[in-house]
């Protein structure tokens, strides 16, 4: 009987070992759906109100969910989020925990009844929406604006502004 070399008997167990030891392996399938985004096309800058108890704002004339907070544009869809520098995008997904917790935390009913705010023109809150988060604008305002609301009701239309309100820009 011939002498296997010690190398070849080693080899040999290592081969063995290779083919004979359990394989840990990972299969798996991952699907992606991408729910695509249905444009949506403002024809002119819209007037922003904005949504009580926060400094989120949304067109009121606009019939989808859109909100602009601290410089950017927010839209749910599909269950997922998107944000846009413009109203009218490019939107770009991001995850929900960017989502900023003052917009997840606007009400589901946050469209219906009348706000007790005023229509703002898009490129004044763009311009302004730092300062009057700063110096709390629209807490101050509240009492003011309720009452220009009720001034509104009562007179089946606009209220009488003074020169304070002309603007905006306070």
């Amino acid at each position: 009987m011939k002498k296997i070399p010690f190398l070849g008997l080693a080899a040999a167990a290592i081969v063995a070992f290779c083919f004979l030891a359990p394989v840990n392996g990972y299969a798996g399938v991952n699907v992606n759906v991408t729910v695509p985004l249905p444009p949506l096309v403002i024809p002119a800058p819209p007037v922003l109100t904005i949504v009580p108890g926060t400094y989120v704002y949304y067109p009121p004339t606009v019939g989808a969910d859109i909100f602009f907070y601290r410089g950017s544009w927010y839209r749910p869809y599909g269950g997922y989020w998107y944000r846009a520098a413009e109203y009218n995008g490019p939107w770009h997904g991001i995850a929900a925990e960017r989502v900023p917790r003052a917009i997840v935390g606007v009400p589901p009913g946050f469209r219906r009844g009348p706000s007790v705010y005023e229509r703002v023109p898009y490129g004044q809150v763009r311009t302004n929406w730092r300062a009057w988060e700063r110096d709390r604008y629209w807490d101050r305002d509240r009492a003011e604006a309720r009452e220009h609301h009720r001034d509104y009701d009562s007179k089946g239309g606009h209220a009488e502004h003074g020169p304070e309100h002309e603007g905006h820009n306070r």
